[in-house]
């Protein structure tokens, strides 16, 4: 396989056949990630990409499941997303799922039609970075979107037939925002419903704006007893049935995982112990700037 720069993947594809159909991030301007700095965004060749797959084909006898990187895959044609979805159901009849990153861009300027036919020929799930359902926090990260579009998007993708993973970040509102960015934060993934609700906990990256806010002074994190108050916050007002919610990320203090339809009870009672023990917490997630 041939990849160009890093590779970015969420935690569930860890056992996916990784291939780069656009190179990094369309939006790459939010000022906590480093992810996708060193290299700017194209759309991949489409015979480099198919060429990949029959690569691939070579090599692994058995594919069930394919992640299209990098940063937002739906921002090719939807003819060519066509082509790419028809090629690995022709390569890896196996293959279970196909999943892929996507923006609120990509998906206002994708039809209703198009997502559909995209869930038809496979694409069974996408991620999207909600971030925090505050605007003041997405205007302040240079997220590109209020919180009423990302649901609005989120809502979109769940009418195709796809199944919709979302992410957040605790601790992005800092002190000032922090109980507000739980609360918008809990009522944007209530009005999206989502299959999957993934938290991550704020990382500080070197050479990026939120790295020299953090130097400067301008902006303050939380410690991890603010973090474990603000993600009990949000979990004690999320009502989002059927959603699957996960703190499995590297990023996270504390690990949680459960449905918000019968586990949100215990997941109250493994926060609260935490924070009457703080050596629950793992500790390499103690680390500073």
């Amino acid at each position: 396989m041939r990849y160009y720069g890093d590779v970015y993947r969420p935690p569930s594809e860890a056992r996916s056949l990784i291939v780069q159909v656009t190179y990094g991030c369309s939006h790459n301007t939010c000022a906590f990630c480093s992810m996708y700095k060193a290299k700017r965004f194209a759309v991949r060749p489409l015979e480099e990409v198919l060429e990949d797959f029959r690569m691939a084909r070579q090599v692994y006898p058995h594919v069930e499941k394919v992640f299209l990187a990098d940063g937002d895959a739906l921002v090719r044609r939807a003819s060519e997303l066509y082509t790419i979805l028809d090629t690995v159901r022709a390569l890896f009849p196996e293959c279970q799922r196909v999943t892929s990153y996507a923006s609120p861009s990509s998906i206002r300027f994708r039809t209703p039609e198009e997502l559909r036919t995209l869930r038809e020929k496979g694409l069974t799930m996408v991620y999207m970075g909600l971030e925090s359902g505050c605007d003041q926090v997405l205007k302040r990260m240079r997220k590109g979107h209020m919180s009423g579009e990302i649901v609005e998007m989120g809502r979109k993708v769940r009418e195709s037939g796809m199944a919709l993973s979302v992410t957040a970040i605790t601790g992005l509102g800092g002190p000032e925002w922090m109980e507000r960015h739980a609360l918008d934060t809990a009522a944007a993934f209530n009005a999206m419903n989502p299959e999957y609700i993934g938290m991550l906990t704020l990382m500080v990256e070197p050479e990026t704006p939120l790295y020299d806010w953090v130097n400067e002074g301008s902006f303050q994190l939380l410690t991890p007893p603010q973090v474990l108050t603000e993600t009990r916050l949000l979990v004690e007002h999320l009502d989002s049935p059927g959603s699957v919610f996960r703190m499995n990320h590297a990023s996270n203090y504390l690990s949680l995982r459960g449905t918000l339809n019968g586990d949100r009870e215990a997941m109250l009672r493994t926060i609260d112990q935490a924070e009457h023990d703080l050596s629950r917490l793992r500790p390499e997630s103690w680390r500073g700037l």
